[in-house]
């Protein structure tokens, strides 16, 4: 090739001819058409198949001349034809294989090209394949294997496998010499081959045997996710922790519980306990108190208590678990359980009875203790003057809606002007704005201004329980229940004063009803024995109203969730069986009682196949929904892939018009739900779910339609995304009114304790758009107060510490909700309205408040930003972004991550969320 002005040819520097020369298109059509002698078609300077062979500069060529001596002095003679080229002496095999290893491990190649010996030898391959076959077996072959082992990554073939098949007949220690991508696609292809002999039922010792080498390798390059995906792929994860050390743990703990969303039963659950016991080998008891809380364990939360004599440390863990709503009761054996419970501080932790007086500072803190009006939230003036007068109308459902708006906008601060700051005297309180069932509702309203607030909220509501009108009474039985939601004192005034014979066993239905309820909210999650004594006989009555059995078992549901209790779940299924209740199976309270045994059986996945056996024998259309209920529960917040299939499977159905209508129709309106249930905890499905629900409101049915806005506002509560809420903004408008109602409520989830303006402002419009309308009117009120819940300082997302728990009590009263609100017509709307109360399981402060190992308040600086999710990422990347340092206590919006300014405080939790406990840093 000529030169041109004196510059380096293509040759010269190394380059391909095409590489200097690039045709035109108009040149690569004339090329198309050249033919060679032999008529096959030369493609752009090609003949046939085979390229142009790459000119190589004078470096590369005496490579590549080098290794084909190489190459060559290893190929056995052929007796029949012999080629005298060829090297028959035996004793040069070994320094020309370490030759060929030396110029393998030293070719210094860029990391996104294949190194140039791997790609001169790779030609010979096929030879070197047969040579090793001829070759007799010794130290020979056995050093020829191993550069066979290499050579195997650049063939390409998946099926072939070769680089671990020569690696098993050259067994090395030192693997790492070769490189990094090598050891990694060796481990590639033992996962490969391991899935392979499983299918085969063959022998996969050596497998095992080859991770050990590889497994250690891996955790001393900073490549700990490859060596949790090796172990994974030969199921053998709980052999982790014998690699581990100090500096690793961390990031494979890491790494390991982000895997647990996509991983399936019972895999998720191994997972959690080897990480959980790495945890607490490492002494890290708050983070092992997380995973244990996750696996829902109460005997693994016992012994991580008890592993501690640090007591800061056990109120801290303490802390922990009340915020889950697990009320450890310790037993009395030994002598440590009976210091446990004589330990007032401690004793406050498990309790969460100093909850009220941290909520109260966070409001002092933040200027927000003076009382707010529903006038102060609906903001009138701001509505289309035309319209603003009638949206104000003094009716008893008016009434009743700014009642529900004062409670949610109010909840926890102990005042307000409405109900407990109305002049004393006995009709002066807002209650008697109200009529009938409104009454009850309203003087409920009580318990959610007192959360919390035991001793001070039972005097205050005392004074309702003797009043006339039995409704009130009803409304402050409901009170005492919701007042004890999520705290709890050891003289259990709720049970005293809800399971009396007067109030349980009242004739008027709303007392018995509000006794049941409330004995519900205040024990959710207890599993607290001696209230099936009370209850089970309620759901078993086959003589009492559908409605009493049915609350029944939802509180039974509630109280025992995710304990899948079999006297609660017999006693619901023996009652669906029975041919009494048969008849009133098709009455719209039934679908409480299939809520009840669904909650039972909450994130236990595999266990709840035993019930759906069982629902399958009972010939009646409210089983089948029934039963797609129980399996939601199950699966929730797991992100199964499979069971988010099944469910849209569910959801394309035809329903027939047909006797068992409503129940088909049922199914596929849990089927929705169920969608956002499963996939609530993992991002990537609420990504695919939520596009899912775009399609199902355009070709779904109706009953598919309205309970797409509810699963919207399930998915992410608390967390207003504009994609989300600009989408509910538009079915708010829908001509199916059921669905403009649902997406009104579901507005009010989303934006739930977040004071959002964009929310706000089209809510007021909405406001104004459905100021005829009463029963969107009082959604509209309704979604109002959620918005502003605790004047912005509270969420009801169910996720929490830094969204790895989802706490079981808050995502049951969630659904609860949801459930009523399918039909909001025929509970919500109707005389039911108190069923919205079962959302306080869920309502919590979403603060930041530190506290010192007595527990008194500590103000520290702390910077809050944006969490970033640092998985697998290298070095010790930051874990917040976007920061701004505030002094505690502070509030945290969904997804935001609080840190420590300066190392003046060590926290004793695993992350800064909700009541943390700092120790002083001993100064050396």
């Amino acid at each position: 090739m000529a030169k041109e002005n004196g510059a380096p040819t293509a040759a010269e520097k190394g380059k391909g001819k095409a590489e200097e020369e690039k045709p035109t298109d108009k040149q690569k059509k004339v090329d198309d058409t050249k033919k060679d002698k032999d008529g096959k078609p030369i493609v752009n300077g090609t003949k046939g198949d085979k390229p142009e062979e790459e000119e190589l500069n004078e470096e590369d060529k005496n490579l590549k001349d080098e290794l084909e001596m190489l190459v060559a002095r290893l190929q056995v003679l052929s007796l029949a034809k012999p080629v005298f080229s060829k090297e028959p002496d035996t004793s040069l095999y070994i320094p020309s294989l370490h030759a060929i290893k030396d110029f393998i491990k030293t070719s210094t190649s860029s990391m996104t090209a294949v190194p140039k010996p791997l790609k001169f030898l790779r030609p010979h391959y096929d030879d070197l394949t047969k040579t090793f076959e001829q070759w007799p077996s010794g130290k020979n072959k056995d050093s020829l294997a191993d550069v066979l082992s290499v050579l195997g990554m650049t063939q390409g073939d998946e099926e072939k496998l070769d680089t671990l098949k020569y690696r098993l007949l050259a067994p090395s220690e030192d693997l790492g010499s070769w490189g990094h991508e090598y050891v990694r696609h060796l481990a590639l292809e033992i996962g490969q081959d391991y899935q392979r002999k499983m299918t085969d039922d063959e022998d996969v010792q050596e497998l095992n045997d080859l991770s050990k080498v590889l497994v250690p390798y891996f955790l001393s390059h900073n490549a700990e996710a490859d060596a949790v995906d090796l172990l994974s792929e030969l199921e053998r994860i709980q052999d982790i922790p014998q690699y581990l050390d100090e500096n690793t743990y961390p990031r494979v703990c890491l790494y390991m519980v982000s895997m647990v969303n996509l991983l399936t039963y019972p895999e998720d659950q191994q997972f959690l306990r080897t990480a959980h016991d790495v945890y607490k080998h490492y002494n890290k008891l708050p983070q092992a108190m997380v995973l244990a809380i996750r696996l829902n364990d109460l005997e693994l939360i016992y012994k991580d208590f008890d592993s501690t004599p640090d007591v800061a440390m056990k109120k801290q863990m303490a802390l922990l678990v009340a915020r889950q709503q697990i009320w450890l009761e310790p037993p009395l054996e030994g002598e440590e359980d009976q210091e446990l419970l004589d330990d007032q501080e401690l004793l406050e932790c498990l309790n969460n009875t100093k909850l009220p007086d941290h909520f109260k500072s966070l409001a002092k803190e933040l200027n927000i203790l003076d009382p707010k009006m529903p006038e102060d939230i609906y903001k009138s003036h701001l509505e289309s003057t035309r319209t603003a007068g009638l949206t104000n109308v003094d009716s008893a459902r008016h009434n009743l809606a700014s009642a529900f708006v004062n409670a949610f906008t109010n909840a926890g601060f102990g005042n307000d002007k409405m109900m407990l700051g109305a002049a004393e005297g006995e009709k002066t309180s807002w209650v008697w704005k109200t009529k009938d069932d409104g009454m009850m509702s309203t003087t409920a309203s009580i318990g959610m201004l007192l959360r919390w607030d035991i001793e001070n909220g039972l005097d205050q509501i005392d004074k309702f329980t003797y009043a006339s009108e039995d409704q009130i009474r009803a409304g402050a039985l409901l009170a005492i229940g919701i007042l004890n939601s999520g705290v709890r004192m050891d003289s259990e005034p709720a049970m005293a004063l809800l399971s009396t014979e007067e109030n349980i066993g009242a004739k008027n239905i709303q007392m018995r009803m509000a006794s049941i309820m409330g004995l519900g909210l205040s024990y959710a999650g207890t599993n607290k024995e001696n209230l099936l004594e009370l209850l089970l006989p309620i759901v078993e009555d086959t003589s009492l109203d559908m409605q009493l059995s049915a609350m029944a078992a939802l509180s039974l549901g509630l109280i025992f969730v995710g304990s899948s209790n079999d006297r609660v779940s017999e006693a619901i299924i023996t009652t669906l069986l029975d041919e009494e209740r048969q008849k009133q199976l098709k009455d719209k309270w039934t679908r409480f009682m299939s809520l009840g045994l669904a909650l039972l059986f909450f994130g236990r996945q595999e266990e709840v196949e035993v019930i759906l056996e069982t629902l399958k024998a009972i010939d009646h259309p409210m089983a089948k929904p029934a039963a797609v209920l129980a399996e939601v529960c199950a699966w929730a917040g797991t992100g199964t892939v499979l069971k988010l299939q099944e469910l849209l499977h569910l959801c394309n159905d035809h329903i027939e018009d047909g006797d068992d209508k409503k129940g088909d129709e049922l199914i596929q309106t849990y089927a929705v739900l169920g969608l956002s249930l499963i996939s609530m905890g993992e991002e990537v499905g609420q990504e695919m779910v939520l596009r899912q629900f775009g399609h199902l409101m355009h070709y779904g049915e109706a009953n598919i339609r309205k309970a797409v806005p509810l699963a919207m506002g399930l998915i992410s509560p608390s967390n207003p995304q504009m994609k989300v809420y600009d989408t509910l903004s538009r079915y708010s408008h829908d001509n199916d009114n059921d669905v403009a109602i649902n997406a009104i409520f579901a507005m009010g989830l989303l934006g739930a304790g977040t004071n959002n303006a964009r929310l706000a402002q089209l809510l007021r419009q909405l406001a104004s758009y459905y100021h005829r309308d009463q029963n969107s009117l009082f959604m509209v009120r309704i979604a109002q107060g959620l918005l502003h819940m605790g004047k912005g300082t509270m969420s009801i997302n169910p996720f929490h510490t830094d969204r790895q728990i989802l706490s079981r009590v808050a995502a049951a009263g969630l659904l609860t909700v949801l459930v009523a609100m399918i039909d909001a017509k025929q509970f919500i709307l109707a005389e039911s309205h108190y069923l919205l109360y079962f959302i306080v399981t869920a309502m919590h402060p979403r603060f930041l408040v530190t506290l010192d190992e007595n527990l008194q308040p500590l103000q520290v600086n702390v910077r809050v930003g944006q969490a970033v999710d640092v998985v697998g990422q290298a070095g010790r990347p930051k874990t917040i972004t976007g920061w701004q340092t505030q002094s505690t206590p502070v509030l945290l919006a969904y997804g935001e991550r609080a840190e420590l300014e300066d190392e003046q405080y060590l926290s004793l939790a695993s992350n800064l969320e909700g009541l943390v406990i700092l120790r002083k840093v001993r100064q050396p």
